[in-house]
């Protein structure tokens, strides 16, 4: 039987290495063909690691050797181009950081890295990491593998797509607001926004606001994201949010002894829904009930009073404005729309700024009411399938929103810090992926981790992938 190593997921190629039944050499080569055939149209490569192939040797020669061996021995992944690597081009998407080496990897990188994987490339982002769609001025936009003409969007689109397309197995990403699950939700991969400080920092630019950055997986499957996470998560003694301990739970644990409660829903306030998206999200809570588990639609009264949106805004420019303004000053000519756009806005009066964060207090609040009756929340990633690529505005439903309103569902847990997953479950009527967003409280991974294993298992769409 023909194993395809481009499809394969990152826990099948370790074993193959492991079993010698393939060579991390013959596994590498693979996914830099897939690259070569494949990144010229969707640009979402843009450095290649060099000397992947002789760390691969090295990892077969290990191996060979008897050696103790990482569970991610041989295997390659991908980082987001904000995440320092040494020896390896971090340009941030941006003609001002052009050229710019790392001496150092970051956290994240440094940990996947132990555990034997090997960095194979760097992937594409929009200017900072601050923007639903990937694109800037100096690599270009990453198109959409499922339709060239859409977004993948952002702001870890490369990373999304070239997961989606077999050029990756996994990924490390970055998530201010929508950036590792919109993506993710967009090309039909799966990724993983821990609780807040999980998975430190550092290593990794822009941090502003940091109480509102995270670090997560991108992967093919849900045991992937599992093994990444156990690999990544804990402190690093330089990140002073990410103080909890790798072990540390308050989840039900892969094999709950109980009924895992469930809650849906696709409105309570979040604007409104591409009818296709609310009905996906409806298909993965009747899979669940057909599974045994208690299910009910809910409404979330927290999530209507205080737009998270709103809050997100009013917060983050007056954070975002002064550290752009740092490192942009002198380059104002090297500055992509978003930069320019952020510039523009008036400064967010301290009145409304202090308000802003009584907001995130009332929607922890009532996320803490809600997660006290119920174990998990589904509901849409992203509020439409990918879009065209430079929209600014959409009409969902009859009505027309900005072009932000398309992270609505993602944002709040980005201010709260609740841990949230994106995996596909259903396809649009012209054919782009439709994911789910499962969510649970502070620090109860193994929660989502659990029930979105359970929903790949029930998923009608499993292992598709667009036709390039």
């Amino acid at each position: 039987m023909t194993i395809d190593l481009t499809y394969s997921d990152a826990t099948e190629l370790a074993e193959l290495i492991r079993t010698r039944k393939v060579s991390s050499v013959e596994v590498v080569q693979a996914h830099l063909d897939r690259i070569e055939a494949l990144n010229p149209r969707l640009n979402a490569v843009v450095t290649l690691a060099d000397g992947s192939l002789e760390a691969a040797r090295a990892a077969d020669e290990e191996l060979a050797a008897g050696g103790d061996v990482g569970p991610l021995h041989g295997v390659p992944f991908t980082a987001k181009d904000s995440f320092d690597t040494a020896g390896v081009l971090t340009q941030r998407a941006s003609p001002i950081f052009a050229g710019r080496i790392p001496d150092t990897d970051a956290t994240a990188v440094a940990r996947i890295k132990r555990a034997g994987a090997i960095l194979l490339a760097k992937t594409n982002l929009p200017e900072f990491s601050y923007w639903i769609e990937t694109d800037n001025l100096l690599t270009g936009r990453t198109n959409n593998p499922w339709d060239l003409d859409r977004s993948p969007g952002g702001s870890s689109g490369g990373e999304s797509a070239s997961i989606a397309t077999g050029m990756s197995p996994l990924g490390l990403a970055s998530d201010l607001s929508i950036s590792v699950r919109g993506p993710a939700a967009d090309t039909g991969v799966v990724s993983f926004k821990p609780t807040h400080g999980r998975i430190p920092m550092t290593g990794i630019w822009p941090r502003a606001p940091r109480r509102n950055w995270h670090v997560g997986p991108m992967a093919r499957s849900i045991r992937d994201l599992a093994l990444a996470y156990s690999l990544l998560a804990g402190p690093d003694g330089a990140d002073g949010f990410a103080t909890a301990p790798r072990e540390f739970d308050t989840g039900l644990g892969a094999a709950p002894n109980r009924p895992v409660r469930v809650g849906w829903l696709t409105d309570s306030g979040l604007g409104p829904t591409d009818p296709e998206v609310a009905a996906t999200v409806q298909a993965a809570a009747d899979a669940l009930q057909s599974a045994g588990l208690p299910v009910d639609a809910v409404n979330i009264p927290a999530l209507a009073r205080d737009n998270s949106n709103d809050i997100w805004t009013k917060l983050s420019t007056m954070e975002m404005k002064p550290a752009f303004a740092e490192v942009t000053a002198g380059h104002e000519d090297q500055l992509f729309s978003y930069s320019k756009f952020l510039f523009g806005l008036p400064d967010t009066p301290v009145e409304d700024y202090v308000r802003a964060e009584q907001g995130i207090e009332r929607l922890r609040d009532g996320f803490a009411e809600y997660f006290h009756q119920y174990d998990v929340l589904l509901l849409p990633v992203t509020t439409i399938p990918a879009h065209q690529h430079q929209l600014e505005e959409f009409t969902v439903n009859g009505k027309t929103v900005n072009a932000f309103h398309v992270q609505s569902t993602t944002v709040p847990f980005s201010l709260t810090g609740h841990p949230a997953l994106s995996m596909r479950f259903g396809t649009s009527s012209d054919g782009m992926p439709i994911a789910v967003q499962v969510v649970a409280n502070l620090h109860a991974e193994s929660t989502v981790l659990h029930i979105a294993s359970l929903l790949e298992s029930l998923s009608p769409v499993r292992g598709q992938h667009p036709a390039l």
